[in-house]
């Protein structure tokens, strides 16, 4: 329980030593900056910092879905930097996410930077076709950003089952595991309530989507070498 506290407490310490870095760094950069501090222990309202207002977060708020995919990944998360993307209205995004560590070496957390660059897509479209350049072809994937974690959620399971057009009867169990392995990859059931709100959205069972989320998970456990049969 001691040793519990003096981590947290670290991590507290941590937290409180970046919030006047997440206004420096805003101001440095101007209005088209957005800086967030999140503190992944409470995935569904971890933003503990906010400067800036480009993807319209607030204290309080959730985590996206780049973080919860950081979550999944626990330890092994590495920072993503100078990454681009796009909100669900529209603006491109350049963005770094850089996780935070404790001194033993646990994620704990993440400091977030959000350049809205769309202007300068827009010109770099404009200048592109001036010079008789064809238009970029590269597609920049959408990425929720919410402060309600329902509406984050909900929009992973757009993407890896509505968006196929497929209902869930019409699926086999290889699919429906690699649904559950997929949604589990991107830590969706690392936010509380999720299970029963995938079961909901899926129409199944509360103990199904368990089922299903046990199956998958020891699908992709490490087996032991040298095991009976």
């Amino acid at each position: 329980m001691a040793a519990e506290q003096a981590r947290d407490a670290e991590r507290d310490a941590i937290l409180a030593a970046l919030r006047p870095v997440v206004d420096g760094i805003a101001a440095t950069f101007g209005p088209l900056c957005e800086v967030v501090l999140h503190d992944y222990r409470r995935p569904e309202e971890s933003v503990v910092a906010v400067a800036g207002s480009v993807t319209g977060r607030a204290v309080g708020g959730a985590m996206s879905e780049i973080g919860m995919r950081v979550l999944a990944r626990g330890d092994r998360a590495a920072d993503e930097l100078n990454y681009v993307t796009r909100t669900r209205n529209g603006k491109l995004v350049k963005a770094s996410t850089m996780v935070l560590r404790d001194s033993g070496g646990a994620v704990f957390g993440a400091l977030c930077v959000n350049v809205d660059v769309t202007a300068v897509g827009e010109a770099h479209a404009l200048l592109g076709a001036l010079a008789g350049l064809g238009a970029a072809t590269t597609e920049v994937p959408v990425t929720t950003f919410g402060n309600d974690i329902d509406s984050v959620v909900d929009a992973i399971l757009d993407a890896h089952h509505l968006g196929q057009h497929r209902a869930w009867a019409g699926l086999d169990r290889t699919e429906r595991l690699g649904l559950f392995r997929s949604l589990d990859e991107h830590g969706v059931f690392a936010v509380r309530r999720a299970v029963e709100e995938v079961a909901a959205r899926l129409g199944i069972s509360r103990a199904s989507a368990y089922s299903y989320l046990s199956q998958a998970r020891a699908d992709t456990a490490p087996t032991t070498a040298g095991g009976s049969a």
